[in-house]
């Protein structure tokens, strides 16, 4: 019977070292993968700013562009520091491409269509989604960071 205790000590001692071993290389692949895709944002908003500067003039299609590049900059911050994908930023960008599609297809076809209802009508959608979704975070918080880390260290500790 001492036998089979001590092979279960170890057993857990191997399990919680295995599980610590594994937590470490998830945080460090997301780390890893999170200032990749950092750093694309940057690179592909820096070429898209040289691009309206070679042109001479900058419409406002491109200055949207610029904001997308900023939602996604600034999603990528937020899961950073809180391990927390913000849903609201997804449809921010996503409002914010569809009204540079709807900018950049006006001056080109003035003829109004249902292509155009179709566009605002997506904006209007994704505009109460968001009223939904910051709603529901206001009315239903979730446990944050903090409790996510507790939960981790009990975790840990079986």
């Amino acid at each position: 019977m001492e036998t089979l205790q001590i092979s279960n000590d170890k057993s857990g001692k191997l399990w919680k070292l295995s599980n610590r071993l594994g937590n470490l290389l998830v945080d460090g692949f997301h780390y890893v993968a999170l200032f990749a895709i950092g750093a694309a944002i940057v690179w592909s908003a820096v070429f898209a700013f040289i691009e309206m500067t070679e042109k001479g003039h900058v419409a406002i299609d491109d200055i949207l562009v610029l904001f997308i590049y900023l939602e996604f900059g600034a999603m990528v911050g937020i899961y950073f520091k809180t391990n927390h994908m913000p849903v609201r930023f997804l449809v921010y960008v996503a409002m914010t491409a569809l009204t540079r599609m709807l900018i950049a297809d006006m001056p080109v076809d003035h003829k109004p269509g249902i292509g155009i209802v179709y566009i605002t009508g997506s904006i209007l959608l994704l505009a109460v989604a968001n009223l939904v979704v910051r709603y529901s975070s206001a009315k239903y918080p979730g446990a944050g960071p903090a409790a996510e880390e507790a939960a981790r260290g009990r975790a840990d500790s079986k």
